[in-house]
């Protein structure tokens, strides 16, 4: 009997019993397991940058969510009188009110009757955004 057996397991190929299959299989399962996952981690970055300009489309299309009409409150002039301290001339409901703002702080300094200043118009921009404006028109003509 066992004499059949040892004929039997020479006659067999010699690499049946060898340990390469079973270590190129194993490979193969590690190259393709870790080809998935770097497939899965390459598909949700490119999820997630695309998500991320597709929010910055919309909220260029949209604009900010908040209500920029019928704002009661508006600052009418602004004085820094250090690196971290200002005057701070505000219009609430027409009453003007000079503030003093301060790191963690923000006091009543005075309540005027009558308009001291005049409240900047809605459509008015600032200067540098006049020119930033003109530069692009003239830039984007042919």
């Amino acid at each position: 009997m066992r004499a059949i057996l040892v004929v039997l397991l020479a006659a067999l190929p010699a690499g049946l019993f060898a340990a390469e299959p079973v270590a190129a299989a194993t490979t193969s399962a590690a190259q393709t397991s870790l080809t998935g996952q770097l497939a899965q981690l390459g598909l949700g970055l490119v999820l997630v940058v695309g998500l991320i300009f597709l929010m910055g489309y919309l909220m260029r299309r949209v604009g900010p969510l908040a209500a920029q009409g019928g704002q009661h409150i508006r600052i009418v002039s602004n004085l820094p009188l250090g690196p971290r301290d200002r005057l701070i001339l505000v219009d609430v409901g027409g009453k003007q009110m000079l503030l003093g703002a301060s790191p963690g702080r923000i006091s009543t300094l005075h309540v005027f009757e009558e308009p001291v200043a005049e409240i900047p118009a809605e459509g008015d921009d600032g200067d540098f955004a006049r020119k930033l404006q003109a530069l692009l028109k003239r830039e984007n003509r042919p």
